[in-house]
């Protein structure tokens, strides 16, 4: 084999080592990305997928769809109704848990489709809501799965307090306004029960 053959075939190797490289680079550049935006659904698709490259392509493609979406900020108008509703979710907890919880979705599911987001079933909503919400799509998912709960009898009280927390970080985050303390406290006081949500207290007599 002449030199001039030797030549090509290393020329040849290392455009193929060179190419590898490449590829392996934006491999871990997109996986850094994907990790980055999407926190804890990142490894939560993972889980589900059971392949690292599968999941990261149902991450890509939730990234493709929301970006042909039509997401608008809310108007100072919308933003006061919007918290003027879930104020009253709040309130009617006291009284009624369980009407209050299915508000706290409706409310959510009302703000969304406010934002531009599609409203189908609950799985497309969160891959949907994932994209640029990632740190409170985990809120969402625990809020829905203690409404299913409720449905079927399954839920109590302690359930339902832990769903209005969950939803409204999630509410908060569509919303856009401040964060606010989403502990809810529970302490005795003469006369009645004191409910803490949030900032917001609510007391019921005994």
């Amino acid at each position: 084999m002449d030199t001039q053959m030797w030549i090509l075939i290393v020329a040849v190797l290392v455009g193929i080592i060179i190419l590898l490289g490449g590829l392996l680079f934006m491999q871990r550049h997109r996986s850094r990305h994907l990790q980055k935006r999407f926190g804890p659904e990142y490894d939560r698709t993972i889980r589900k997928y059971g392949d690292q490259k599968d999941a990261e392509a149902e991450l890509l493609a939730r990234e493709q769809r929301v970006t042909k979406l039509h997401i608008v900020p809310l108007s100072a108008a919308d933003a006061a109704r919007f918290t003027e509703a879930w104020r009253s979710v709040q309130n009617r907890f006291v009284d009624d848990p369980q009407a209050a919880v299915q508000e706290a979705d409706r409310q959510v599911l009302e703000l969304m489709q406010r934002r531009g987001y599609p409203t189908g079933d609950f799985e497309q909503r969160a891959a949907d809501l994932s994209v640029s919400h990632a740190a409170v799509i985990d809120h969402y998912r625990a809020a829905h799965a203690i409404i299913r709960a409720d449905q079927g009898g399954r839920a109590s009280t302690e359930d339902l307090r832990k769903a209005i927390v969950h939803y409204r970080a999630i509410f908060e985050e569509l919303l856009d306004t401040r964060k606010a303390e989403t502990k809810i406290h529970q302490t005795e006081k003469k006369g009645g029960w004191q409910w803490k949500i949030g900032r917001d207290i609510f007391r019921r007599p005994i």
